[in-house]
Formats: structure tokens, sequence, C-alpha cells
């Protein structure tokens, strides 16, 4: 599944521009640390969006198709923003047999986003995975570190007013 690239404004901060510049200079001698850098750049601002990765680039004096690469290719690597409260929809087997898929449909409907989006509030991101290990609570998604289990997509509603207050 190709990732996809945040359509949201980039809002980083000097502060954190600061950091990152501090990152580089600790690494730029040696391209081999190019992932150590991509990965405390992430942590400095929560995923790494093109503007990032082109300071990454120029900073590590490495083409900016390497960093992009790099970024799409490895998991742990997110080109969008997560929201304040992320939701993470399983579709593992047990839970996708019982109505996963409609739940994240319904998810998706409510949101106005689709899988690996951030409403534009940045409130909410939304997110599928393959299995939480919740089988016997099936369909299971989480919201940030709460389980919620034996869903239905009517569930939904319920569940986003209680992150919406």
């Amino acid at each position: 599944m190709q990732k996809k690239i945040s359509t949201l404004p980039f809002t980083g901060t000097p502060e954190q521009e600061a950091q990152l510049k501090a990152v580089i200079a600790e690494n730029c001698d040696d391209k081999s640390n190019l992932m150590v850098v991509m990965q405390k750049a992430q942590d400095i601002y929560g995923y790494l969006p093109i503007e990032v990765q082109q300071m990454i680039a120029d900073g590590m004096d490495v083409p900016l198709e390497k960093v992009y690469g790099v970024s799409t290719f490895y998991a742990q690597f997110a080109l969008s923003p997560k929201g304040k409260y992320n939701i993470s929809v399983c579709l593992g087997t047990a839970c996708y047999v019982k109505g996963s898929g409609d739940v994240l449909e319904e998810l998706k409907s409510q949101l106005g986003i689709d899988v690996d989006e951030c409403t534009e509030d940045r409130k909410f991101s939304l997110q599928a995975c393959r299995c939480i290990g919740a089988c016997g609570l099936a369909p299971v998604l989480t919201v940030n570190e709460d389980v919620h289990g034996r869903l239905t997509k009517s569930d939904v509603a319920g569940i986003l007013a209680k992150y919406k207050e």
C-alpha cells in the first residue's frame, strides 16, 4: 500500500527547525546516518512532510529522491501528521470477518478523511492495522491507548463523541 502525502499545510516552528538543524549538523559528515537523522526528525515533527525531507536532503547533501525513497519504503516513517486522537482499526482476519471493514468505512465517512489522513483541525487521524491481539473482542479499534471492542458501525458516532468533547 502506497503512503499518502499530507495535504495539510506544514506548521513547523522555528524551534523545531533549530532542533533538526542541530541533528543534521551532528550527522552531516556521514551519509550512512541518513536514517538516524530521519528518525530524529520524525521525533521532532511527528511525521516527515516534504519540507522536512528537503531540509534533511540539503543538510545531509543527498538527493531529495533518496530521502523520499527511504521515507516511503520503511513503515516507521509517516508522511502525514497524527491527530490528537489516532484511531487505528484492526483489519486482521477475526476483526474483518466480524465487520471491521464496515466500521472503518463509517469512520471515514464521519471524519471526512481516508486511511493515513488527518482531519483539518488535527484532532483525529485514521489508520488501518493488521492485528492488535484482541481477537476475542473483534471487531476492535483503538483511539490512542483506549481499546474499543465488539463494534458495529452504529457504535462509531458514540466513540467519536467521547473524544470530541
